[in-house]
């Protein structure tokens, strides 16, 4: 269990484009704005955490028309993210919007983010701690993922509200925000092999 819980913790708190742009919220709208965002991401998490544990998520993601849309759709999502924080100037933005994303956003994104499917089936997939008994393994699991998720989009949304209010010279916004398109380009490299490896 403390092995799954570990791994759990690495794969969601690597950059990806839940974190990401709830570091965005944050520094765009402030902290409160960012829960009702947060609030979409964590029902959207375990939506696909329950696709993947039922098995709809495999069925769907066969259909190879579904699997085009799904992966082309959130590839040019997240390369329109890191272009938007590469790009972002002297200003620290992660994201740009008129107006602050709400529970649909995050939801959507949820939606077409490559790296819940993964992250999803390879907790709910591998780390077996109670082989006799699944339905407590997988509800222990989801117990387990909601404790550990939660925290770290929360200290991800926190990072964001706080940078948002630094006065950080114009060297240290361009570090981030290069820091931060990077690890979101290696998420979009890591989607298309993903996509383009056989299953």
């Amino acid at each position: 269990m403390l092995t799954f819980a570990a791994a759990v913790f690495f794969l969601i708190v690597t950059p990806g484009p839940g974190v990401l742009s709830a570091a965005g919220v944050g520094s765009g709208y402030g902290f409160r704005a960012g829960l009702r965002y947060l609030t979409g991401l964590f029902i959207g998490t375990n939506i696909v955490a329950l696709g993947v544990i039922s098995g709809v998520a495999a069925v769907v993601l066969a259909v190879p028309v579904v699997r085009t849309v799904l992966m082309v759709a959130s590839v040019g999502y997240l390369l329109y993210l890191a272009a938007g924080i590469a790009f972002a100037g002297s200003k620290l933005a992660f994201i740009e919007a008129k107006t602050a994303p709400g529970i649909g956003s995050g939801l959507l994104l949820q939606a077409i983010n490559p790296k819940a499917y993964a992250v999803n089936t390879t907790l709910f997939a591998g780390f077996p701690f109670a082989p006799d008994n699944l339905a407590f393994e997988t509800i222990a699991k989801l117990v387990i993922v909601a404790a550990i998720w939660i925290p770290i989009h929360l200290g991800w949304l926190y990072a964001g509200a706080t940078l948002h209010r630094l006065n950080l010279s114009e060297t240290a916004h361009r570090r981030i925000n290069h820091l931060m398109a990077a690890s979101m380009l290696a998420v979009v490299a890591l989607a298309l092999y993903a996509g383009l490896t056989p299953s």
